[in-house]
């Protein structure tokens, strides 16, 4: 089951450049980033609240109460934030460019967020394997730019 895992998430960050692409083109076609963010999000939650019904899931919104408010706002305030600001960037930086640094982010927040253990399941501290990873997702970035 963990391979179908790996290979699901693989997927997801293969389809980020996609979107980043997609979400560029309507910024340009409506030369506005903004209204192409907002438009983003309107048709993905659309299209979540045609697939909800469909699962299985059940959910109260009298849970929402008891909520930390900066988990119920931080996401989705992250999120339009990282759309329009790699929307905003693609078109200066060039795709590889633009998703070696947000890869390289994802990773060195990930392994600091891992070691000091917020917002995971496990801790997991720094090593010098994981030393060496973030430093070698670095130099490609590094290479990607130069050339």
């Amino acid at each position: 089951m963990k391979i179908a895992w790996l290979f699901v998430v693989f997927l997801c960050g293969a389809i980020l450049p996609l979107q980043g692409g997609l979400n560029a083109k309507l910024s340009r076609s409506i030369s506005s980033p903004i209204y192409a963010s907002m438009i983003c999000f309107i048709v993905g939650a659309l299209a979540m609240a045609v697939y909800v019904p469909f699962t299985k899931e059940t959910f109260s919104w009298q849970l929402l109460k008891g909520s930390d408010i900066k988990a119920v706002l931080g996401g989705g305030l992250i999120g339009a934030v990282f759309i329009t600001a790699s929307m905003m960037a693609l078109p200066r930086l060039g795709m590889a460019l633009t998703f070696g640094l947000i890869v390289a982010g994802q990773v060195i927040i990930s392994v600091l967020l891992d070691h000091f253990n917020i917002l995971v399941a496990e801790q997991h501290p720094v090593n010098i394997w994981r030393g060496l990873g973030m430093l070698l997702i670095i130099a490609g970035v590094a290479v990607v730019e130069k050339f």
